[in-house]
């Protein structure tokens, strides 16, 4: 059973998550939060196994929230942006999943829940993409020789770093998902990385900026 907690403070999103959610087989919605630090609080009283956090909330947002629950369970972030800056701190900050509002329907909702939960990285391909720019922009290139990727494992966690599940990389490569998972396993252990998303910015070189306070979601934007 995927036991969720939902982070939002406009409580018109967050009760209409718990409701899409709740009525999904396997998954139980046992916690809402209207803030960050209030998720942190409830995700331990409420024996929550998988966060979904928006960003911009009163108080402690969602990036520091998130950086606080990575370590003990799947975090992935549902907001209203898409802009770089919270992308990386979200990243950085230990967040499985990223997907934007708008731009995903209920069933790709559920299937990121559902992804997310059993381990793996869910990002809405606008998302992914702008990873992928933010390393190309960079001045030098991720120092991907020192980690010791074989070029099978190379290849895998480049598609892992595209978003990809790993039953896509199987279907793409024609390996079967047991292979694919002894792979990432290996990609963990050799990038020493404790989660997707980790071994996501470690491989693409994100460098660990320090996330900022980004303020309600109906609040100031978010600078640079």
């Amino acid at each position: 059973m995927i036991r969720a907690l939902i982070a939002d403070d406009n409580p018109v999103v967050r009760q209409g998550l718990a409701a899409l959610l709740d009525g999904q087989e396997g998954i139980q919605v046992v916690a809402q939060a209207s803030d960050g630090a209030e998720a942190i609080r409830l995700a331990r009283e409420s024996g929550a196994t998988v966060a979904l956090l928006d960003v911009r909330m009163p108080g402690t947002d969602g990036v520091t929230a998130a950086a606080t629950l990575a370590g003990s369970m799947p975090v992935m972030m549902l907001t209203y942006t898409e802009d770089e800056p919270v992308v990386l701190q979200a990243v950085q900050a230990g967040a499985a999943g990223y997907l934007v509002h708008g731009q995903f329907d209920p069933d790709e909702l559920v299937r990121a829940v559902r992804t997310v939960a059993d381990g793996q990285s869910m990002l809405s391909p606008q998302v992914a993409g702008l990873l992928l720019r933010h390393v190309r922009e960079q001045p030098r290139p991720a120092p991907r020789d020192q980690h010791g990727l074989t070029a099978r494992e190379a290849e895998v966690m480049d598609l892992i770093a595209r978003g990809r599940t790993n039953h896509q990389i199987a279907d793409e490569l024609f390996l079967s998902d047991k292979t694919i998972k002894n792979h990432v396993n290996r990609i963990y252990a050799k990038l020493g990385a404790r989660f997707r998303a980790e071994a996501m910015a470690l491989w693409l070189g994100i460098e660990d900026g320090g996330p900022t306070s980004l303020g309600p979601s109906t609040g100031r934007k978010l600078g640079p």
